[in-house]
C-alpha cells in the first residue's frame, strides 16, 4: 500500500514535515489563507542533490468519505544557474463544513511525507 511508504514526524524536529498554516476556526463560507512549507524549525535543504519536488493540499470536510485535491504545487528549479525554489506554497480558500487539512510532500532522497490540521466551521 502506498499508503505505507507516508512518513510523520514532529515539525519542530523533523525537516522533512510539511508545516500547515491555516486558522482554527472560520466562519461558513469566510475567505482564509492557508500556508504550507517544509520544515519550521528545521529548515529542509535546498541543492541541487537534495530538494522538495512538490506539496499536494487537500482538504477533507467531516462529513465527507474523500478529500477534495485543494491543488499541487511543483518546484522545479534545484540549482540549474543557481536558481532554487523554495518549497512553500499560499493559497486562499473558502469552506463550507469542519475537516482537516491534508499536505503531502515528496523529497527526493527520503520520499513522501505528510502532516494534517483541523479547523472548525462555526
Amino acid at each position: 500500500m502506498l499508503s505505507q511508504t507516508f512518513q510523520t514526524g514532529d515539525w519542530k524536529g523533523e525537516k522533512h514535515v510539511p508545516f500547515i498554516q491555516a486558522p482554527e476556526k472560520v466562519a461558513k463560507d469566510e475567505k482564509f489563507e492557508v500556508k504550507v512549507h517544509i520544515g519550521e524549525e528545521v529548515g529542509h535543504p535546498n541543492t541541487f542533490e537534495h530538494y522538495i519536488a512538490w506539496i499536494k493540499l487537500y482538504f477533507k470536510p467531516e462529513d465527507a468519505k474523500f478529500p477534495v485535491e485543494v491543488g499541487t504545487y511543483e518546484f522545479d528549479a534545484h540549482g540549474e544557474y543557481d536558481i532554487f525554489t523554495e518549497p512553500e506554497i499560499k493559497t486562499t480558500l473558502q469552506v463550507g463544513a469542519s475537516g482537516e487539512f491534508f499536505a503531502v510532500s515528496y523529497c527526493n532522497i527520503h520520499g513522501l511525507w505528510e502532516n494534517k490540521q483541523s479547523i472548525t466551521v462555526e
